[in-house]
């Protein structure tokens, strides 16, 4: 657990400084450097951050319409495959969006040998149509239309409930569920309480037993929201300085996804550590690309990012960190 905590410190500090175009630490943890790992605020990541700024925000706020455009382009996952569906139809609509259409511009980049699922996650194939697996998810977001999702979305009972609604659709388990669940919640369609519930998926799930043996998967949930509760008694108890997000604390979604990155981290740095996934090596290697954009985050939330990274650069970001050599976690 102290690993997990400052896993979440270094990785944090290494996205505000890439933010305020900072040179990393001079000595950097060498699995940081070499592996890729996604942020500790799951907002942060690139396509996230495609989701809220370009997806959901730019058009038309109707909640109808934002429902649709969320499920459409997270069922995909993928910048690529959204931008095709947006060039070769228009921007998707309630009025306009044709399940077939869509389809065969997707059967048309298959065909190119070009991918239009991201490979983030595994979204399994939906029962109304499993063959070709696209068509059956653009059926799917026809039938959740049909369905009034936007309007059941908005009058459920909380995170949890939204949860179970989404649950309720072919094709869609539990974790695919509640990251749906997370990314509406994002949109200006829906404003739910983000620490209400979480759902651990296999990563997680694996970066649980590591960190904290005997840990039931039953327990994680209430093991993750437990964990996202002390956190500032943990940073403090280790000497780490974590700013947040400009104010923003760690959500039970943030906190379940270091504990998928941990998962991954230690197959690195503690081999030793089997988990119960069992997997022994990362894939994907890291290569920095320069400076990140300025971040856009869901209005709702009152962030203060005051002249964007520059406001980054003179706020937290210059409060002094604990020396890397400190942070490394092996």
């Amino acid at each position: 657990m102290d690993a997990y905590w400052r896993f979440a410190a270094a990785r944090h500090d290494l996205y505000l400084r890439r933010l305020a175009a900072l040179p990393p630490e001079p000595a950097p943890d060498p699995v940081l450097s070499q592996y890729r790992f996604t942020n500790a605020y799951r907002v942060c990541d690139r396509v996230s951050q495609y989701l809220v700024r370009e997806v959901q925000y730019t058009h038309d706020q109707s909640a109808e319409e934002v429902v649709l455009r969320t499920v459409l382009f997270k069922l995909f996952n993928k910048v690529d495959t959204w931008e095709l569906l947006c060039d070769g139809l228009g921007v998707p609509s309630v009025r306009s969006f044709d399940p077939a259409a869509a389809s065969a511009l997707l059967t048309e980049e298959q065909r190119q040998g070009r991918a239009v699922y991201s490979a983030a996650y595994i979204v399994p194939p939906v029962s109304l149509c499993p063959v070709p697996k696209h068509r059956g998810h653009l059926e799917l977001v026809a039938l959740m239309l049909d369905g009034g999702l936007a309007e059941k979305a908005q009058s459920a009972d909380g995170l949890r409930g939204l949860y179970r609604l989404l649950r309720g659709f072919p094709g869609i388990g539990p974790f695919l569920a509640f990251q749906l669940a997370i990314d509406l919640n994002y949109s200006s369609a829906v404003d739910f309480d983000e620490a209400e519930c979480v759902v651990a998926g296999p990563g997680a799930l694996d970066g649980i037993s590591k960190c904290a043996p005997g840990t039931h998967p039953r327990d994680a949930e209430r093991f993750i929201v437990d964990v996202c509760a002390r956190q500032e008694d943990e940073f403090a108890r280790l000497g780490l300085n974590f700013p947040g997000l400009f104010g923003r604390r760690l959500q039970p979604i943030d906190c379940q996804n270091l504990f998928c990155e941990i998962s991954k981290y230690s197959r690195v740095a503690f081999p030793g550590v089997a988990g119960v996934a069992g997997r022994t090596r990362i894939k994907q290697r890291y290569s920095a690309s320069g400076p990140l954009p300025t971040p856009f985050f869901p209005p709702k939330w009152g962030l203060d990012v005051p002249g964007g990274v520059r406001g980054a650069e003179a706020g937290p970001v210059r409060r002094p960190m604990r020396r890397a050599a400190e942070l490394a976690l092996f």
